[in-house]
Protein backbone atom coordinates (compact mmCIF):
# COMPACT_ATOMS: atom_id res chain seq x y z
CA UNK A 1 0.00 0.00 0.00
CA UNK A 2 2.91 2.34 0.81
CA UNK A 3 4.27 2.10 -2.73
CA UNK A 4 0.86 2.72 -4.33
CA UNK A 5 0.39 5.88 -2.27
CA UNK A 6 3.97 6.93 -3.00
CA UNK A 7 3.40 6.51 -6.75
CA UNK A 8 0.24 8.63 -6.59
CA UNK A 9 2.15 11.34 -4.70
CA UNK A 10 4.91 11.27 -7.32
CA UNK A 11 2.37 11.62 -10.15
CA UNK A 12 0.70 14.58 -8.43
CA UNK A 13 4.10 16.15 -7.70
CA UNK A 14 5.32 16.06 -11.29
CA UNK A 15 2.01 17.41 -12.61
CA UNK A 16 2.29 20.32 -10.15
CA UNK A 17 5.86 20.86 -11.34
CA UNK A 18 4.66 20.98 -14.96
CA UNK A 19 2.34 23.85 -14.07
CA UNK A 20 5.17 25.69 -12.30
CA UNK A 21 7.61 25.08 -15.17
CA UNK A 22 5.05 26.25 -17.69
CA UNK A 23 4.29 29.40 -15.69
CA UNK A 24 7.94 30.35 -15.20
CA UNK A 25 9.06 29.27 -18.68
CA UNK A 26 11.42 26.50 -17.53
CA UNK A 27 11.81 25.02 -20.98
CA UNK A 28 14.35 23.39 -23.26
CA UNK A 29 14.67 25.15 -26.61
CA UNK A 30 16.13 23.02 -29.42
CA UNK A 31 19.40 24.16 -30.99
CA UNK A 32 21.83 22.78 -33.58
CA UNK A 33 23.13 20.21 -31.09
CA UNK A 34 19.69 19.03 -29.94
CA UNK A 35 18.12 15.70 -30.84
CA UNK A 36 14.63 17.20 -30.51
CA UNK A 37 12.80 19.84 -32.53
CA UNK A 38 10.08 21.09 -30.17
CA UNK A 39 10.16 23.30 -27.09
CA UNK A 40 9.72 20.97 -24.10
CA UNK A 41 9.48 21.45 -20.34
CA UNK A 42 12.84 20.98 -18.62
CA UNK A 43 13.56 19.65 -15.15
CA UNK A 44 11.12 16.72 -15.01
CA UNK A 45 13.90 14.82 -13.28
CA UNK A 46 13.00 16.75 -10.14
CA UNK A 47 10.88 13.66 -9.49
CA UNK A 48 14.00 11.86 -8.18
CA UNK A 49 14.76 14.14 -5.20
CA UNK A 50 11.01 14.28 -4.59
CA UNK A 51 11.06 10.46 -4.39
CA UNK A 52 13.60 10.68 -1.57
CA UNK A 53 11.40 13.19 0.26
CA UNK A 54 8.44 10.80 -0.10
CA UNK A 55 10.66 7.99 1.22
CA UNK A 56 11.31 10.18 4.27
CA UNK A 57 7.58 10.65 4.85
CA UNK A 58 7.06 6.89 5.17
CA UNK A 59 10.36 5.95 6.84
CA UNK A 60 11.45 9.06 8.76
CA UNK A 61 13.18 7.36 11.69
CA UNK A 62 15.16 5.04 9.42
CA UNK A 63 16.13 7.92 7.15
CA UNK A 64 17.35 10.00 10.08
CA UNK A 65 19.38 7.08 11.40
CA UNK A 66 20.85 5.65 8.19
CA UNK A 67 20.19 7.84 5.14
CA UNK A 68 20.66 11.43 6.30
CA UNK A 69 24.09 11.88 4.67
CA UNK A 70 22.86 10.40 1.38
CA UNK A 71 19.80 12.65 1.50
CA UNK A 72 21.86 15.79 2.07
CA UNK A 73 24.18 14.87 -0.79
CA UNK A 74 21.29 14.08 -3.13
CA UNK A 75 19.36 17.26 -2.34
CA UNK A 76 22.50 19.40 -2.64
CA UNK A 77 23.49 18.07 -6.07
CA UNK A 78 19.88 18.22 -7.29
CA UNK A 79 19.43 21.78 -6.03
CA UNK A 80 22.55 23.11 -7.74
CA UNK A 81 21.70 21.15 -10.91
CA UNK A 82 18.17 22.55 -10.99
CA UNK A 83 19.51 26.10 -10.60
CA UNK A 84 21.96 25.35 -13.43
CA UNK A 85 19.03 24.18 -15.56
CA UNK A 86 17.43 27.60 -15.12
CA UNK A 87 20.52 29.81 -15.30
CA UNK A 88 24.09 28.82 -16.10
CA UNK A 89 26.33 28.66 -13.03
CA UNK A 90 30.10 28.81 -12.90
CA UNK A 91 31.93 25.50 -13.09
CA UNK A 92 33.60 26.25 -9.75
CA UNK A 93 30.26 26.49 -7.96
CA UNK A 94 28.96 23.29 -9.55
CA UNK A 95 32.17 21.38 -8.87
CA UNK A 96 32.26 22.53 -5.23
CA UNK A 97 28.74 21.23 -4.58
CA UNK A 98 29.49 18.02 -6.51
CA UNK A 99 32.56 17.39 -4.34
CA UNK A 100 30.55 18.01 -1.16
CA UNK A 101 27.84 15.61 -2.35
CA UNK A 102 30.41 12.93 -3.20
CA UNK A 103 31.98 13.29 0.26
CA UNK A 104 28.55 12.72 1.80
CA UNK A 105 27.98 9.73 -0.50
CA UNK A 106 31.30 8.13 0.47
CA UNK A 107 30.52 8.74 4.14
CA UNK A 108 27.08 7.17 3.69
CA UNK A 109 28.55 4.05 2.04
CA UNK A 110 31.30 3.69 4.69
CA UNK A 111 33.94 3.98 2.00
CA UNK A 112 36.14 6.14 4.22
CA UNK A 113 36.25 3.46 6.93
CA UNK A 114 36.37 0.39 4.66
CA UNK A 115 38.94 1.64 2.13
CA UNK A 116 42.53 2.85 2.71
CA UNK A 117 42.96 6.61 2.36
CA UNK A 118 44.99 6.35 -0.84
CA UNK A 119 41.95 4.80 -2.58
CA UNK A 120 39.67 7.73 -1.71
CA UNK A 121 40.83 9.99 -4.59
CA UNK A 122 40.17 7.13 -7.03
CA UNK A 123 36.58 6.89 -5.80
CA UNK A 124 36.20 10.68 -6.08
CA UNK A 125 37.34 10.67 -9.71
CA UNK A 126 35.23 7.62 -10.62
CA UNK A 127 32.05 8.99 -9.05
CA UNK A 128 32.42 12.48 -10.51
CA UNK A 129 33.19 10.89 -13.88
CA UNK A 130 30.16 8.59 -13.69
CA UNK A 131 27.87 11.48 -12.74
CA UNK A 132 29.06 13.41 -15.76
CA UNK A 133 28.61 10.30 -17.93
CA UNK A 134 24.99 10.16 -16.80
CA UNK A 135 24.65 13.79 -17.81
CA UNK A 136 26.36 13.30 -21.20
CA UNK A 137 24.07 10.38 -22.07
CA UNK A 138 20.86 12.23 -21.25
CA UNK A 139 20.16 13.45 -24.76
CA UNK A 140 17.11 11.68 -26.19
CA UNK A 141 13.66 10.66 -25.00
CA UNK A 142 13.68 7.67 -22.70
CA UNK A 143 17.44 7.23 -22.39
CA UNK A 144 17.94 8.23 -18.74
CA UNK A 145 14.69 6.69 -17.54
CA UNK A 146 15.02 3.34 -19.32
CA UNK A 147 18.70 2.84 -18.55
CA UNK A 148 18.22 3.73 -14.88
CA UNK A 149 15.12 1.53 -14.63
CA UNK A 150 17.04 -1.54 -15.90
CA UNK A 151 20.00 -0.84 -13.62
CA UNK A 152 17.75 -0.37 -10.59
CA UNK A 153 15.80 -3.57 -11.34
CA UNK A 154 19.13 -5.43 -11.51
CA UNK A 155 20.16 -3.98 -8.15
CA UNK A 156 16.81 -4.95 -6.62
CA UNK A 157 17.25 -8.52 -7.87
CA UNK A 158 20.75 -8.68 -6.40
CA UNK A 159 19.49 -7.29 -3.10
CA UNK A 160 16.62 -9.78 -2.88
CA UNK A 161 18.13 -12.97 -4.29
CA UNK A 162 21.93 -12.75 -4.06
CA UNK A 163 23.10 -10.54 -1.20
CA UNK A 164 21.25 -7.96 0.87
CA UNK A 165 23.18 -4.68 0.90
CA UNK A 166 20.40 -2.19 1.69
CA UNK A 167 16.68 -1.93 2.41
CA UNK A 168 14.44 -2.84 -0.55
CA UNK A 169 12.60 0.46 -0.22
CA UNK A 170 15.82 2.38 -0.92
CA UNK A 171 15.85 0.78 -4.38
CA UNK A 172 12.10 0.65 -4.99
CA UNK A 173 11.53 4.40 -4.56
CA UNK A 174 13.87 5.43 -7.42
CA UNK A 175 12.26 2.65 -9.50
CA UNK A 176 8.85 4.21 -8.90
CA UNK A 177 10.25 7.65 -9.75
CA UNK A 178 11.75 6.26 -12.96
CA UNK A 179 8.39 4.76 -13.98
CA UNK A 180 6.54 8.01 -13.32
CA UNK A 181 9.18 9.98 -15.24
CA UNK A 182 9.06 7.49 -18.14
CA UNK A 183 5.29 7.89 -18.36
CA UNK A 184 5.87 11.50 -19.42
CA UNK A 185 9.24 11.13 -21.16
CA UNK A 186 9.14 7.79 -23.00
CA UNK A 187 7.08 9.21 -25.85
CA UNK A 188 7.64 10.33 -29.40
CA UNK A 189 6.80 13.85 -28.20
CA UNK A 190 8.02 13.94 -24.61
CA UNK A 191 6.07 15.97 -22.08
CA UNK A 192 9.31 16.80 -20.25
CA UNK A 193 13.07 16.26 -20.20
CA UNK A 194 15.03 15.21 -17.13
CA UNK A 195 17.40 18.18 -17.16
CA UNK A 196 20.61 18.19 -15.12
CA UNK A 197 18.54 17.79 -11.95
CA UNK A 198 17.28 14.45 -13.29
CA UNK A 199 20.47 13.00 -14.72
CA UNK A 200 22.51 14.05 -11.69
CA UNK A 201 19.80 13.02 -9.23
CA UNK A 202 19.17 9.50 -10.48
CA UNK A 203 22.87 9.09 -11.30
CA UNK A 204 23.77 9.96 -7.70
CA UNK A 205 21.21 7.47 -6.36
CA UNK A 206 22.34 4.64 -8.65
CA UNK A 207 26.01 5.28 -7.85
CA UNK A 208 25.24 5.23 -4.13
CA UNK A 209 23.54 1.84 -4.47
CA UNK A 210 26.39 0.36 -6.52
CA UNK A 211 28.94 1.70 -4.03
CA UNK A 212 26.98 0.14 -1.15
CA UNK A 213 27.00 -3.17 -3.04
CA UNK A 214 30.74 -2.99 -3.69
CA UNK A 215 31.49 -2.12 -0.06
CA UNK A 216 29.32 -5.04 1.08
CA UNK A 217 30.81 -7.63 -1.29
CA UNK A 218 34.27 -6.10 -1.92
CA UNK A 219 33.64 -7.18 -5.52
CA UNK A 220 34.40 -4.46 -8.06
CA UNK A 221 32.68 -6.25 -10.91
CA UNK A 222 29.47 -4.43 -10.00
CA UNK A 223 30.92 -1.24 -11.47
CA UNK A 224 30.03 -2.90 -14.77
CA UNK A 225 26.32 -2.44 -14.01
CA UNK A 226 26.96 0.89 -15.78
CA UNK A 227 29.33 -0.47 -18.41
CA UNK A 228 27.35 0.55 -21.53
CA UNK A 229 27.32 4.20 -20.45
CA UNK A 230 30.96 3.96 -19.39
CA UNK A 231 32.12 2.43 -22.66
CA UNK A 232 30.26 4.97 -24.79
CA UNK A 233 31.53 7.99 -22.87
CA UNK A 234 35.16 6.83 -22.68
CA UNK A 235 35.34 5.94 -26.39
CA UNK A 236 33.68 9.23 -27.37
CA UNK A 237 36.15 11.22 -25.25
CA UNK A 238 39.07 9.35 -26.84
CA UNK A 239 37.65 10.10 -30.29
CA UNK A 240 37.31 13.81 -29.51
CA UNK A 241 40.84 13.97 -28.11
CA UNK A 242 42.19 12.37 -31.29
CA UNK A 243 40.24 14.96 -33.31
CA UNK A 244 41.71 17.70 -31.08
CA UNK A 245 38.29 18.88 -29.98
CA UNK A 246 37.46 20.49 -26.64
CA UNK A 247 35.98 17.58 -24.67
CA UNK A 248 34.13 19.99 -22.37
CA UNK A 249 32.05 21.54 -25.15
CA UNK A 250 28.66 20.13 -26.15
CA UNK A 251 28.70 17.92 -29.24
CA UNK A 252 26.79 15.33 -31.26
CA UNK A 253 29.38 12.57 -31.56
CA UNK A 254 27.77 9.98 -29.28
CA UNK A 255 26.54 6.92 -31.14
CA UNK A 256 22.99 7.42 -29.86
CA UNK A 257 23.08 10.98 -31.22
CA UNK A 258 24.19 9.79 -34.64
CA UNK A 259 21.34 7.28 -34.77
CA UNK A 260 18.77 9.82 -33.55
CA UNK A 261 19.97 12.86 -35.51
CA UNK A 262 21.53 11.57 -38.73
CA UNK A 263 19.88 8.16 -39.12
CA UNK A 264 16.54 9.47 -37.79
CA UNK A 265 15.92 6.32 -35.77
CA UNK A 266 13.17 6.67 -33.17
CA UNK A 267 14.44 7.90 -29.81
CA UNK A 268 12.40 5.21 -28.11
CA UNK A 269 14.05 2.44 -30.13
CA UNK A 270 17.56 3.79 -29.48
CA UNK A 271 16.90 4.18 -25.74
CA UNK A 272 15.43 0.68 -25.55
CA UNK A 273 18.45 -0.83 -27.33
CA UNK A 274 20.82 0.79 -24.83
CA UNK A 275 18.71 -0.42 -21.89
CA UNK A 276 18.45 -3.97 -23.27
CA UNK A 277 22.19 -4.02 -23.97
CA UNK A 278 22.87 -3.16 -20.32
CA UNK A 279 20.34 -5.79 -19.23
CA UNK A 280 22.24 -8.45 -21.24
CA UNK A 281 25.48 -7.34 -19.57
CA UNK A 282 23.83 -7.42 -16.13
CA UNK A 283 22.48 -10.96 -16.56
CA UNK A 284 25.94 -12.17 -17.56
CA UNK A 285 27.60 -10.16 -14.80
CA UNK A 286 25.34 -11.33 -11.99
CA UNK A 287 25.73 -14.99 -12.92
CA UNK A 288 29.44 -14.91 -13.73
CA UNK A 289 32.09 -16.31 -11.38
CA UNK A 290 34.98 -15.40 -13.68
CA UNK A 291 37.91 -13.18 -12.80
CA UNK A 292 37.14 -9.44 -13.07
CA UNK A 293 39.63 -8.89 -15.90
CA UNK A 294 38.09 -11.70 -17.96
CA UNK A 295 34.58 -10.35 -17.32
CA UNK A 296 35.70 -6.92 -18.54
CA UNK A 297 37.16 -8.42 -21.72
CA UNK A 298 34.06 -10.53 -22.40
CA UNK A 299 31.88 -7.43 -22.08
CA UNK A 300 33.98 -4.78 -23.77
CA UNK A 301 35.36 -6.75 -26.71
CA UNK A 302 31.95 -7.56 -28.29
CA UNK A 303 30.13 -4.39 -27.24
CA UNK A 304 33.14 -2.16 -27.91
CA UNK A 305 33.66 -3.78 -31.30
CA UNK A 306 29.99 -3.33 -32.18
CA UNK A 307 30.11 0.29 -31.04
CA UNK A 308 33.20 1.11 -33.11
CA UNK A 309 31.81 -0.71 -36.16
CA UNK A 310 28.50 1.14 -36.05
CA UNK A 311 30.24 4.45 -35.38
CA UNK A 312 32.58 4.01 -38.35
CA UNK A 313 29.72 2.99 -40.62
CA UNK A 314 27.56 5.99 -39.71
CA UNK A 315 30.44 8.46 -39.96
CA UNK A 316 31.34 7.11 -43.41
CA UNK A 317 27.71 7.17 -44.54
CA UNK A 318 27.15 10.76 -43.47
CA UNK A 319 30.71 12.07 -44.05
CA UNK A 320 31.12 13.07 -40.40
Amino acid sequence: MEYIIATIILFISIIIYFKIADKYNIIDKPNHRSAHTQITLRGGGIIFPVAFIVLCLFNLNEVIEHYWSFGLGLLAICFISFIDDIRTLSSKVRLSVHLLSVILLLYFTNTFSLMPFWVWPIFFVMIIGTLNAYNFMDGINGMTGMYSFITLLSLLYINKDIISFTEDSFIIYPILASLVFLFFNFRKKAKCFAGDVGSMGIGFWVIALITLLIMKTQDYKYILLLSIYGMEVVLTIIERILLKENIFEAHRRHLYQLFANEKKVSHLIVSSVYAVSQLIVNVFLINSQLHLLLIILLIFIPFGGLYLGLKWSLKKQYNL
